[in-house]
């Protein structure tokens, strides 16, 4: 897949001066719903946040690292930053493909990068989200919480599988 037409995120090195391992990610189908588009009849704006969510949820999930495993090991990632940049409307019954990309970093944080396109494969909008490692207290933690490192280093060597369309 090319890159996103706006890259929100740079390649940094890694901390022992290696490159980084290239982003990681996953695409999902859907159809525009009714309750979605507003009186001009497109998608009313705030709902973009919840495409991008279900690409983010599906990335997560093939990966190991989503909602249930932050649940579990009981670190919240609550959302820091969300952009969404807008670029042609959705009406009811479209259907679209929502990519969700997430990049490289070593602090305690996830960067995703997300990019929707419709069924001719024109550019809809694109954003990006950050999520913060916190404790259950709110504090943000400083260094990555023990399961995401070990996914990271799994990520640096290689070992993670490529991941493919989920429908949805």
């Amino acid at each position: 897949m090319a890159m996103m037409r706006y890259p929100y995120f740079t390649p940094v090195p890694c901390l022992d001066g290696s490159a980084a391992p290239p982003p990681i990610e996953l695409s999902v189908e859907r159809t525009v719903r009714f309750d979605e588009v507003d009186a001009l009849e497109i998608v009313w704006h705030g709902h973009y946040a919840s495409y991008f969510e279900d690409a983010r949820v599906a990335l997560g999930e093939r990966l190991g690292i989503g909602y249930r495993t932050l649940y579990h090991q009981q670190v919240p990632a609550p959302m820091k930053q969300l952009f969404v940049n807008f670029h042609h409307p959705l009406a009811f019954a479209e259907r679209c493909r929502i990519i969700a990309r997430l990049y490289w970093c070593e602090s305690a944080r996830m960067n995703m990068a997300y990019k929707i396109l419709n069924a001719q494969d024109r550019t809809v909008a694109t954003g990006f989200s950050v999520q913060m490692f916190t404790l259950k207290t709110g504090e943000y933690l400083a260094r990555q919480p023990d399961f995401y490192a070990a996914f990271c280093q799994r990520w640096k060597q290689g070992q993670i599988p490529s991941c493919s369309s989920a429908g949805k």
